[in-house]
């Protein structure tokens, strides 16, 4: 399966069954402060796990920050 994640294209073998496999392994700290768009629609936390993905996806994750 590939998906495009954050603008960069990354083959995933076997197929993740979620999005929350995809952000679990891309992101095994799980970090705390991020959002998610999947195919420019924004998901909800408790949604990743079952939303399911397709080949050719794209997912953008966005980390937030302090600042001023």
């Amino acid at each position: 399966m590939e998906l495009t994640i954050n603008q960069q294209k990354k083959i995933f073998n076997p197929a993740p069954s979620s999005l929350g496999a995809v952000l679990l392994t891309e992101l095994p700290a799980s970090p705390k402060g991020i959002a998610v768009a999947l195919n420019n629609q924004v998901i909800p936390r408790d949604h990743w796990n079952s939303t399911e993905i397709q080949d050719k996806d794209s997912i953008l994750v966005v980390t937030a920050t302090q600042g001023g």
